[in-house]
């Protein structure tokens, strides 16, 4: 008699990389981050940078859910590899539709609908595969289900709803649907697995690197059909060193110092640790690398339109807060990310975040190119202390750890 064939899944191992079908998956989510940048460029108002965020936080829960469900079986591997094709495509076309995601445009389908739908298509792909591949594991199975019952109904319901409406209410509810959505799974439970530390690190690192190429997009998109000059030769050139002194700031440090304490925790400290320095504390950074990005697209339209002043006029408003306070909120995020990890509190950032918000009304009175400058210049002098100063220790983190 042959019996019921099972699902085929593959328990991803303690020391497996990030396959290619999640990087493959990734670009998805490029897309969505190109998306919002738009979106918030498209009117620089306090109630449509309100709509990016929002939607940016729907498209980050729908990466972070394939994010753990990854490292709990291969991607690549069974029906699992098919399950992340299909949600690929509702992942894609809820990416289309965020310039629709609050205000439907003429002709075609109902964009807000389309939106909720294929987010709650994408959701429901993952549950049901994570459903699957915790057969064998009840305590999985019971967290899961715990939390299904309220993070699920919360987020997917409360968007359809949304969709119907329109102004205050639509992003009362938008608020609802994610605020609750995460406050559910912090309160839902730790009972769920961290297969591979390593894989678990690498792709968060590698979200941050999708974040800061979308910067980098945004300076190409920024002068895009411009005649190259100076002004934008400069201004790209800082836009991409203060992209990359960001990257040095999560990469040569902070992140191997969590990846240790990561994986040397077991139980439940090990998925307090994967949730909230992961999970919660990369959105803001995310935020803040897609503020930068904002920031960095109007300077270097600034500096390379002949219709403004390139050494007079500044960048002023949401543009110049996105820059600035897109790098403040991102440093913040950082140190919250060590902090809950590790225990140590990362000072000097906090002080050169601190610094930073106190020079907005100088870089408000400043050309829009000196603004930028200026930025780069206290990013650098953050990077060129912290390396000097904190030497030895930086040595410790960064090879005393591959000598054990």
């Amino acid at each position: 008699m042959i019996g019921k064939r099972k699902p085929r899944f593959q328990p991803q191992a303690e020391g497996a990389a990030v396959t290619q079908l999640e990087l493959f998956f990734d670009l998805v989510i490029v897309f969505a981050f190109t998306m919002v940048t738009d979106l918030a460029a498209e009117e620089t108002s306090a109630e449509n940078m309100v709509r990016a965020v929002l939607v940016l936080a729907v498209m980050w829960w729908i990466w972070i859910g394939y994010s753990w469900l990854g490292n709990v079986v291969k991607a690549d591997e069974g029906i699992m590899r098919v399950a992340l094709f299909a949600a690929m495509g509702g992942g894609f076309i809820a990416a289309l539709t965020i310039p629709e995601a609050f205000h439907d445009l003429p002709g075609g389908w109902f964009g807000p609908l389309v939106f909720a739908i294929a987010y709650m298509v994408t959701r429901l792909i993952h549950l049901g595969i994570f459903f699957l591949a915790s057969a064998d594991d009840p305590q999985l199975r019971g967290q899961l289900t715990r939390w299904a019952l309220g993070s699920i109904t919360i987020g997917t319901s409360l968007l359809v709803i949304a969709a119907m409406t329109h102004g205050v209410t639509q992003i009362v509810l938008w608020v609802a649907a994610i605020a609750g959505d995460m406050l559910w799974t912090m309160l839902a439970g730790e009972d769920w697995r961290v297969n591979s530390a390593n894989h678990f690190a690498e792709r968060y690192g590698l979200i941050i690197i999708v974040a800061l190429g979308e910067s980098i997009v945004s300076i190409g998109i920024g002068v895009a059909g411009l005649p190259i000059s100076w002004p934008i030769a400069l201004g790209s050139m800082l836009g991409l060193a203060i992209s990359g002194l960001l990257w040095w700031a999560y990469f040569d440090v902070a992140a191997l110092a969590v990846e240790h304490e990561l994986k040397n925790a077991t139980g439940q400290r090990q998925i307090k640790i994967a949730r909230n320095s992961y999970t919660y504390w990369h959105f803001p950074m995310i935020v803040g690398i897609i503020g930068l990005s904002l920031g960095l697209k109007k300077v270097l339209y600034y500096v390379g339109d002949a219709s403004h002043h390139t050494l007079r006029d500044a960048l002023y408003g949401i543009p110049l807060f996105a820059l600035y306070g897109g790098v403040v909120l991102y440093l913040f995020a950082l140190v919250g990310f060590k902090h809950y990890a590790t225990g140590v509190v990362s000072w000097l950032r906090l002080i050169t975040a601190a610094i930073l918000l106190a020079l907005i009304p100088l870089a408000c009175a400043l050309p829009a190119l000196a603004s930028l400058t200026l930025l780069c210049a206290v990013l650098t002098a953050l990077t060129v202390w912290e390396v000097t100063r904190y030497a030895q220790p930086r040595e410790e983190i960064r090879h005393g750890h591959q000598e054990h």
